[in-house]
């Protein structure tokens, strides 16, 4: 299942500079800082530099195929690149007219050689969450490749695609900032199986609505093969709404708490650093019938289980119940699905506890952040048995017209679970500290993240937990860093 230099040129119409045919473009790479002996580099125009000029670069660190963005002549073409040609004589390059659209091509048509079972994630809260814990379920029966990170873009997850190899399973996640991003992504990945995990706020300052919202993450459906199912968190209010006024032909599947769902979970027990429940699973619901979906409901024994998840807080539960739902579906056992759980690991950055002297926790949610993760991590902040509980908060950025009440809502949120200490950086983040005083609450706002690392330093004792979280564009790593140095 190779692609070839001659695919290159046939699938993106490109044109060969130099090189064979016949060579195999086995793993791709857009960065000239990583790439390895033989891979293939796509050169990617950005936003602060050119990746089409680095093809020597590429070369001297032994790519041996080259894809580049150009449109000139033949002859312009020839004499642009005679250089390069004398020097790697042994290499491929190969021009196109547009290296994004042909490294998607190429990611529809490596995917088009695989006939597997493939779940795309997508949400607004908890996609790369979800995403590991559906992983870590299904590489208990299938050789996995999974979205590394949060590469979940118009490039990472065609980057993700193009790696398949030996693998008989792939879980990829999508994210988007503007309605029509997760259409191509999903055309491009061809899912079995979609999950949607909820529908919030998130880039609610572009696309005006949590409507709008909505509709940008149900564009999941446009590539989903014709006899695929959808996962949904029936506890969100707008998916719980769509779900019952749904009348296409796509089956869906439910996973809830709160709401009767296909999988739910009882008797939750929250603990600081694991999640337990029972889980019961409704196999009177739906038909799974298709190729890839015709798991046995009934490995479930009584259809009342315990599931153990090795990370607190409920929003974890709900990543379980996907996991569940996605497990079932595929025919995996219940005892591996329930290992699966038990043995996820987060991604970095991703409600990360790193244990201290003294006995601190800080809680590294650093990476991104929106109104509904910020209230999930301060309400799982407060069910911690800590001596003080301390959340450090930044912006949330990407939130347009809707950033000033949101923040005071968090202010709020901060009160409400009774955090002991607040400190915020950055503008917004002072109104969610302006709000949480006004209510009463101990605050400490600080005009950089030096001087917020340095107040926390300063007051941190024994048994504290101390949250950290802000969107990424904050750089609230620092914070980490210089936290945990002691």
């Amino acid at each position: 299942m190779d692609i070839r230099v001659k695919d290159v040129i046939e699938i993106c119409s490109g044109r060969l500079i130099f090189g064979d045919k016949e060579i195999v473009c086995k793993d791709f790479s857009k960065d000239t800082r990583t790439i390895k002996k033989d891979d293939v580099y796509v050169g990617i125009k950005g936003e602060n530099f050119d990746g089409n000029t680095l093809y020597e670069k590429a070369f001297e660190q032994g790519a041996k195929v080259c894809i580049l963005e150009d449109s000139g002549s033949e002859n312009e073409l020839q004499i642009k690149y005679e250089n390069v040609k004398r020097l790697y004589s042994d290499r491929v390059l190969v021009v196109v007219e547009d290296s994004i659209r042909a490294l998607q091509e190429l990611a529809s048509y490596k995917r088009d050689l695989y006939d597997i079972p493939v779940v795309a994630i997508t949400g607004s809260v908890g996609k790369t969450s979800t995403k590991d814990i559906i992983a870590s379920v299904v590489g208990m029966q299938y050789k996995v490749l999974k979205t590394q990170g949060n590469l979940n873009n118009h490039i990472g997850l065609p980057l993700t695609i193009l790696g398949l190899d030996d693998h008989d399973a792939l879980v990829v996640e999508m994210g988007m900032n503007n309605l029509g991003e997760i259409s191509v992504l999903s055309k491009i990945a061809k899912p079995n199986v979609a999950v949607i995990t909820n529908v919030g706020t998130s880039h609610i300052g572009k696309l005006g609505s949590r409507e709008n919202i909505l509709k940008a993450k149900l564009e999941i459906l446009d590539g989903l093969k014709k006899d695929g199912i959808l996962i949904i968190n029936n506890d969100n209010d707008l998916l719980n709404s769509w779900s019952k006024a749904y009348t296409g032909n796509v089956k869906i599947f439910t996973y809830g708490i709160e709401n009767t769902s296909d999988v739910m979970a009882s008797d939750i027990m929250l603990e600081e650093d694991s999640s337990n429940f029972k889980v019961h699973i409704n196999n009177s619901t739906i038909a799974l019938d298709s190729k890839y979906c015709g798991g046995d409901i009934k490995n479930c024994e009584n259809n009342e289980e315990e599931i153990i998840v090795p990370i607190g807080g409920q929003h974890f539960v709900y990543n379980a119940l996907s996991a569940v739902a996605v497990g079932t579906i595929l025919g995996i056992p219940y005892g591996k699905i329930r290992e699966g759980i038990q043995k996820f690991e987060l991604s970095k950055n991703r409600m990360e506890l790193i244990n201290l002297k003294d006995d601190i926790i800080v809680i590294n949610d650093c990476y991104n952040a929106n109104y509904d993760s910020m209230k999930a991590s301060i309400e799982y902040l407060a069910k911690t048995s800590a001596n003080r509980k301390i959340a450090v908060l930044g912006d949330m950025l990407e939130l347009g017209e809707f950033s000033e009440s949101l923040h005071k809502q968090v202010g709020e949120q901060v009160v409400k679970n009774k955090i002991d200490i607040l400190v915020t950086v950055g503008n917004m983040g002072k109104v969610i500290s302006d709000t949480a005083k006004s209510l009463g609450i101990e605050v400490c706002h600080c005009s950089n993240n030096e001087e917020a690392a340095n107040f926390v330093k300063d007051i941190m004792s024994k048994d504290d937990i101390i949250l950290i979280k802000a969107s990424n564009g904050m750089k609230f790593k620092q914070i980490v860093e210089e936290i945990c140095k002691l």
